[in-house]
């Protein structure tokens, strides 16, 4: 009879680790959130983002200089001046996969931006955001089933995921949705005020 006790004992135990580790497994605190990646400055130093942006807002687009879109660039630095200070980082990475419309080396690439459109938020190295050779970071944005797009390739240069607090992607817009349209206006301010 003990020993059945104790075997019924460990089973259970057993069973209950067993649950425990299939909902770990399943948690989504178990996904990398989008601050568990390491990307390199456009400049080409090292950034963990979560050491840099922990417990900021984040707006990741992919940008291009020569793309019917590229004006966006205006709209994107005015949103990290209006929403800066109270904890929106804007995340800009170049990207040449869609059309060859960013050909140009980081030393052209900062040029334009900051001739252009007085750009002053955080720009990153060149990278692929869809295939086997996008960036680790691309990888985890796109699998993330995110209101209003969802889950998929980025589209076209200037598409934008919303990262939250906790380093949740919270929302994904288009491409051509301008970055102060009030839709996405409207996620940034939730963001920032944490609901």
């Amino acid at each position: 009879m003990g020993k059945s006790i104790c075997g019924l004992l460990i089973f259970f135990g057993f069973g209950i680790l067993a649950s425990g580790q299939i909902v770990v497994a399943a948690d989504v605190s178990k996904t990398p959130t989008a601050l568990g990646f390491k990307v390199k400055s456009l400049a080409g130093d090292e950034v963990q983002l979560n050491k840099k942006y922990q417990g900021r807002v984040l707006l990741v687009v992919n940008v291009a200089s020569q793309c019917g879109l590229t004006p966006q660039y205006e709209q994107l630095q005015a949103l990290h001046e209006k929403y800066g200070q109270q904890g929106l980082a804007v995340l800009g990475f170049p990207c040449n996969q869609f059309g060859r419309q960013e050909p140009g080396t980081p030393s052209d690439i900062d040029s334009f931006c900051k001739k252009n459109y007085g750009v002053t938020f955080d720009m990153f190295e060149k990278i692929d955001v869809n295939g086997g050779n996008a960036s680790p970071l691309y990888k985890h944005l796109t699998k993330v089933s995110t209101k209003p797009k969802g889950a998929g390739k980025v589209s076209w240069n200037f598409e934008k995921f919303l990262i939250d607090r906790d380093g949740k992607v919270v929302a994904r817009f288009q491409p051509g949705l301008k970055p102060d349209d009030p839709k996405v206006i409207a996620e940034i301010e939730k963001s920032l005020k944490g609901s």
